[in-house]
């Protein structure tokens, strides 16, 4: 039982990093149908842009606490994330709203792969370790453990996914959103700016991406300029897990591939003698997506959609 317990908590934890990132890529997707894939290296980029605040404030002030350096790290990271997405959207995908599906989607992998080139070139090769400046305080949950830092990453994750839910179902941005989704060309007509509706579904991905890229890099206490990609694609698993377009979707396909993951490669690992265990836990998470893609496309939550004559 308390390997069940540590296994879900660890796989809650990841799960929750899952369904920020799956936010952007879910909420992109019901707006323009199309799937952003440099949004890895967005959350990427926070990552990096953070560490690199977290670094100059421990070099100038390291009497300052952990918790305020990285929230200041944080800080500065959203709005530079912010800024990129909102540029990625405009130069980017703009010009190809009108264009055949293809192209915007060979867009966006070519956009994944200059951040990745970017990110080199300005933080190297190496990797990037985060400095050892939170709390390591750990609790006892039915014989299994739980650090300070988990417990701060699910509840920032829970927080920041209600708070997305309000901005959507309760102001005014969050119902052009949903008039956008549901139709542009009526939208429009309705005196929704369709262009910045489309902007601000980018820039708050972005902003929630950053948030993830730090609890990504706080976790593994370590950041790559390829950390985004393979994080990417297990978001967008999420995202298609729950529906892709769906927002409670994204955050329930990020949870259960989480615990999948976890579960997986505690017990699988297990019963092939580690042949199946940590180090091959990413098969299960596109596992699961290749599962959902043949017996339920449009996913857990996702809206059947009939063929008409």
């Amino acid at each position: 039982m308390d390997i069940l317990t540590q296994q879900l908590i660890n796989g809650l934890v990841l799960g929750s990093i899952y369904a920020l990132v799956a936010l952007g890529y879910t909420m992109v997707y019901g707006i323009l149908e199309l799937i952003n894939f440099a949004h890895g290296e967005v959350t990427m980029i926070g990552a990096m842009v953070a560490l690199t605040v977290i670094g100059l404030l421990l070099g100038m002030a390291p009497e300052l606490p952990g918790l305020m350096v990285v929230f200041s790290g944080l800080l500065v990271a959203i709005p530079a994330c912010m800024a990129l997405a909102f540029a990625i959207e405009k130069v980017a995908y703009r010009p190809l709203r009108r264009a055949p599906r293809l192209a915007p989607l060979i867009t966006a992998i070519g956009v994944s792969i200059i951040l990745q080139n970017v990110a080199m070139l300005v933080w190297g090769r190496q990797y990037v370790a985060f400095p050892a400046i939170l709390p390591q305080g750990q609790y006892e949950v039915f014989g299994a453990h739980i650090t300070d830092l988990q417990l701060v990453i699910v509840a920032l994750s829970l927080t920041t996914m209600a708070g997305l839910w309000l901005l959507v179902e309760r102001t005014r941005l969050g119902r052009a959103m949903r008039a956008t989704a549901q139709s542009k060309e009526v939208a429009a007509l309705m005196g929704v700016n369709v262009d910045r509706v489309i902007s601000a579904t980018f820039v708050i991905g972005a902003a929630i991406a950053a948030i993830a890229g730090v609890m990504v890099s706080a976790y593994y206490g370590l950041a790559h300029y390829h950390m985004g990609f393979l994080l990417g694609l297990k978001a967008f698993a999420a995202a298609v897990l729950g529906g892709i377009g769906n927002i409670a979707g994204a955050m329930l396909g990020g949870l259960l591939l989480g615990i999948i993951e976890a579960l997986g490669a505690g017990y699988i690992g297990d019963l092939t003698g580690g042949f199946l265990g940590s180090h091959y836990q990413d098969v299960f998470a596109f596992f699961v997506l290749i599962l959902v893609l043949v017996f339920r496309p449009s996913g857990l939550l996702g809206e059947r959609v009939a063929n008409r004559a």
